[in-house]
C-alpha cells in the first residue's frame, strides 16, 4: 500500500535577492517552510557548502635548484618556504578531472605573479596578480606545478607519491571554493498563520565556483545522500559517470555548441546583432561574457536577457569555457555562417 502523507507547505522556488559577482557573493531566500524545517535545511546546506564542494588546487611543485622547501635560491628574495606558501593561494579553475602539469619560467629583475604560469587549455588562473616571488637582476625562477581536483582539505603528506622525483615538494591543498556561509531563519505568513519559516542564505566564494553553482551542487549532494533512505533496498547512487555516459554527454554538448544562432529562435534584432558580430554558433556565443556582448553595436540589456534565457533553455550560459575537442569544427562554423547568410537574405527579400 502506498504511503500517504499530509500536505507540507514548501517553497515553490529559491529567489536570488542580492548578488555581487565582483565579490563572488550571493543571497537567497526560500519560503515558506514548515516550522523547524528552515533551520534543518539551512544548517544542512551550510555544512555541505563548506565541506563538500569540489575545487582545484596545487598539490606539488618542483623548483629548479631546490632540493627541499627549507632552502633559498640565488637571485630570489623569498626562500622556498615562502614561495610554496604563496603558491597555495593561487586560485585555479580546472576543466579536467585528471591531474594537470603547469610550468612557470621567469627571469629577473621583477616580480613573479600567478599570471606568469604558462597557460593550459584545461586550467585557468583566476588571480593573475597574486604575488609568488621577487627576482633580482640575475635571478630566475623555473618550476613545474601539478594541479588536481578534490574537496575539503588534504595535508601535504597525502600528496607524496612512492615513486616521486627527487626535489618534488608536496603541498597541502585547500580545495573548497566556498569561503563563508551564513543562514538565518525568519517568521513568515501563510494565510492567517505566522509560524512558518523563511530561510535566508548567504554564500561567499573565492571565484573558483560561483555562489549559484555552489548552492546547486550542495543541494544535489544532499539529495543523492537521501535517495538511499527513500529506496533503501535499491542501489541508486552513482556519482561518477561511466565512460559510455561521458562520451554521450560530450557528443550532446558538441551537438548543442554546433547549432547556428539563427536556429534558437531569437528576435530579429538580437539575431542581426550576432550576425554583425560574426557570432555564428551557440558555442561561440556561450564563450562570450555579458561585458563582451554589451560592447557590440545596437546590443542592449533586452537582447542580452533574451540570449541568456535561450542559452539557459539549452543548459548553457554566457562566459563558459569548453574543451577544444567539443567546440564546432571550422566546417561546422562555415555551415552555420552560410545558413545565417541565407536566412538573412530571405528576411531582407520579405521586406
Amino acid at each position: 500500500m502506498p504511503i500517504r502523507l499530509a500536505r507540507f507547505e514548501m517553497p515553490k522556488a529559491v529567489i536570488p535577492v542580492e548578488a555581487d559577482p565582483s565579490q563572488n557573493y550571493g543571497k537567497y531566500v526560500a519560503e515558506p517552510f514548515e516550522a523547524g524545517y528552515g533551520r534543518t535545511i539551512g544548517n544542512s546546506l551550510r555544512r555541505v557548502l563548506l565541506s563538500s564542494i569540489e575545487g582545484a588546487a596545487i598539490s606539488s611543485v618542483k623548483i629548479e635548484g631546490a632540493m627541499h622547501e627549507f632552502c633559498s635560491l640565488p637571485g630570489v628574495v623569498e626562500d622556498v618556504t615562502d614561495i610554496v606558501l604563496n603558491l597555495k593561494k593561487v586560485l585555479l579553475k580546472m576543466y579536467s578531472r585528471e591531474p594537470r602539469r603547469l610550468r612557470l619560467r621567469k627571469k629577473g629583475p621583477g616580480e613573479v605573479t600567478a599570471g606568469d604560469i604558462e597557460g593550459d587549455a584545461m586550467v585557468e588562473v583566476l588571480n593573475k596578480d597574486h604575488h609568488i616571488a621577487t627576482l633580482d637582476t640575475d635571478g630566475k625562477l623555473e618550476m613545474d606545478i601539478e594541479v588536481c581536483i578534490g574537496r575539503g582539505y588534504r595535508p601535504a603528506d597525502w600528496n607524496k607519491k612512492p615513486d616521486q622525483e627527487i626535489g618534488v615538494i608536496p603541498v597541502d591543498c585547500l580545495f573548497s571554493p566556498v569561503r563563508r556561509v551564513k543562514f538565518a531563519v525568519e517568521s513568515c505568513r501563510v494565510g492567517r498563520r505566522t509560524d512558518y519559516d523563511r530561510l535566508v542564505l548567504e554564500v561567499w566564494s573565492d571565484g573558483r565556483v560561483t555562489p549559484d553553482d555552489a548552492l546547486t551542487m550542495s543541494a544535489a549532494i544532499l539529495r543523492h545522500h537521501l535517495d538511499v533512505f527513500v529506496h533503501y533496498d535499491k542501489d541508486l547512487i552513482e556519482f561518477e559517470a561511466s565512460e559510455k555516459q561521458i562520451d554521450a554527454q560530450r557528443e550532446e554538448l558538441r551537438r548543442k555548441l554546433a547549432v547556428s544562432v539563427n536556429e534558437i529562435e531569437l528576435s530579429v534584432r538580437a539575431a542581426n546583432c550576432l550576425n554583425n558580430a560574426n557570432i555564428t554558433t551557440v558555442g561561440e556565443l556561450a564563450q562570450k561574457s555579458e561585458v563582451d556582448m554589451l560592447k557590440y553595436r545596437n546590443f542592449g540589456k533586452k537582447s542580452l536577457n533574451e540570449i541568456k534565457l535561450k542559452l539557459q533553455e539549452l543548459g548553457l550560459s554566457l562566459g563558459m569555457t569548453f574543451d577544444p575537442e567539443v567546440m564546432p569544427t571550422p566546417a561546422q562554423r562555415a555551415a552555420a555562417a552560410e545558413r545565417a547568410r541565407i536566412e538573412l537574405k530571405a528576411e531582407k527579400s520579405k521586406k
